[in-house]
């Protein structure tokens, strides 16, 4: 499936420029109907299904009041389910090097939001990895194919992945639904390492620890 988006990628000529996406959506109310306008109908009509639906999610904190109740403000970019549609939105959208410090961008499976109290999420947690200089967009692509690619042996129990851009540092995270099943977090967590080529250990914090700790919360397991 990896050689499949890559080949696909590498074969699509795109007619539009989609979006300076992120521009707008920090100064403009769109609707996903607006949204749904304004891509190319020609790469919605794919014979490159993926086995799941995902859907892209943006928020910025620094534009936030301190009276927002945080998660209120997130907002569903477009949602894709051929190997086209994704290209067609990756490649005309800013990346997260390009995005405002505060911004949160998050790819979850259809009906899930980047959320912990979303019934999907609620009982899991998430792995992080601390993004080197330069290497946030290159390690977000390859999270994303690695997910909606099915790469993982447990991509049944991946909700999705968000990466934060802050001012220190950027970072990548891959939510799960299940915090309490060890085997399968351990294999999601060493994959992702495998896949980016990452040597550092990473540790993964059920959301529950976030919430009682914020972050302070230790560690549930470590790869």
């Amino acid at each position: 499936m990896i050689f499949l988006l890559l080949f696909i990628a590498n074969e699509l000529i795109f007619e539009l420029g989609i979006l300076t996406y992120f521009c707008r959506l920090e100064s403009a109310d769109l609707s996903a109907s607006d949204l749904e306008a304004e891509f190319p109908r020609s790469r919605r009509q794919s014979s490159h299904p993926l086995e799941h639906s995902w859907t892209f999610w943006f928020d910025n904190l620094s534009a936030k009041s301190k009276q927002v109740d945080w998660g209120s403000s997130i907002r569903s970019v477009h949602t894709f389910a051929t190997v086209e549609d994704f290209w067609g939105l990756y490649n005309n959208i800013h990346h997260p090097s390009k995005l405002a410090v505060g911004a949160d961008f998050s790819c979850f499976k259809y009906g899930t939001e980047p959320k912990w109290e979303d019934p999907v999420c609620a009982n899991g947690g998430k792995w992080t990895i601390s993004c080197s200089r330069g290497k946030v967009d290159n390690w977000w692509l390859q999270t994303l194919l690695a997910m909606i690619g099915e790469q993982f042996d447990h991509g049944d129990d991946i909700c999705g992945a968000v990466v934060n851009v802050r001012a220190k540092q950027e970072k990548i995270s891959i939510w799960t639904k299940n915090g309490l099943n060890e085997a399968s977090q351990l294999s999601i967590g060493k994959q992702w390492k495998e896949f980016l080529d990452y040597n550092e250990p990473i540790g993964f914090v059920l959301h529950d620890d976030a919430k009682k700790h914020d972050r302070f919360a230790k560690a549930r397991y470590q790869v």
